[in-house]
């Protein structure tokens, strides 16, 4: 997927852990070969060609479809997994990945805690020690090195922080409405949230709204707390932010 996976996972059975990761790596790479719109031989690009159904693709394709439709309803359109006619899914496919990949190896037995982060997003999954939560720092945009806030997954057995923005990637993120780069006020949209999937959908709805309307979009959903930052190193966060930092 062009980044780097790094994985933690306490308590368990060493070799059943190893043997877990092992095929939790497998499927991220299995993925890669799916959805990638970068491989000619993808499922995905053969089915934009229509060399393929999506019945005939694996059952992974359907699903990852019907999820970014979910959430270009709940995003009103401002998530998309197609611009300007042509099936574009990656928007959705790391964080689902992730998630998924993390939660295989959190349903290793004697497991406690996973931390799956896939380039920058995260997937915590219960508690890494006694009496310590998971803490992620959500980089800062503006200040290379320097960190924007400390997420704590203090009192949760699931949490997930994504970002969206263009510190590091530049000018990727697409308008729907346009099919060309988003712009906005914005630098960087951090999203917390049970679920990666969502989080990392929601993270770049936002960015392509801008701060003003996606800080209220976001307020909007249930267990979803966010932090906007904008190019002026202005700083916008969601109500209860405050309750996930630490």
């Amino acid at each position: 997927m062009g980044t780097v996976f790094s994985f933690d996972v306490r308590g368990g059975d060493p070799g059943a852990v190893q043997s877990a990761l092992d095929e939790a790596v497998a499927g991220l790479h299995r993925v890669d070969e799916v959805f990638s719109t970068y491989r000619d031989d993808s499922q995905v690009s053969r089915l934009v060609r229509g060399e393929l159904t999506v019945d005939a693709c694996d059952p992974e394709v359907a699903e990852v479809l019907e999820l970014g439709a979910e959430a270009e309803r709940t995003s009103e359109g401002w998530f998309s997994t197609s611009y300007e006619g042509r099936l574009d899914p990656t928007g959705i496919v790391k964080g689902w990945s992730v998630e998924r990949a993390a939660r295989r190896l959190a349903a290793v037995p004697g497991v406690s805690g996973v931390s799956l982060n896939g380039g920058g997003d995260v997937q915590l999954l219960g508690v890494p020690g006694a009496q310590r939560p998971w803490r992620v720092g959500v980089a800062d945009p503006l200040r290379p090195g320097g960190l924007a806030a400390v997420i704590s997954a203090a009192g949760l057995s699931e949490l997930a922080v994504a970002t969206s923005g263009t510190a590091e990637r530049g000018a990727h993120i697409v308008d729907p409405r346009t099919g060309r780069s988003a712009v906005t006020d914005l630098v960087a949209v951090t999203v917390v949230a049970p679920s990666l999937t969502w989080a990392d959908c929601w993270a770049t709805a936002a960015f392509a709204m801008g701060s003003r309307q996606g800080l209220r979009w976001l307020e909007s959903l249930p267990d979803v707390e966010a932090l906007l930052i904008t190019a002026g190193d202005e700083v916008r966060c969601t109500g209860g932010l405050a309750s996930r930092l630490g």
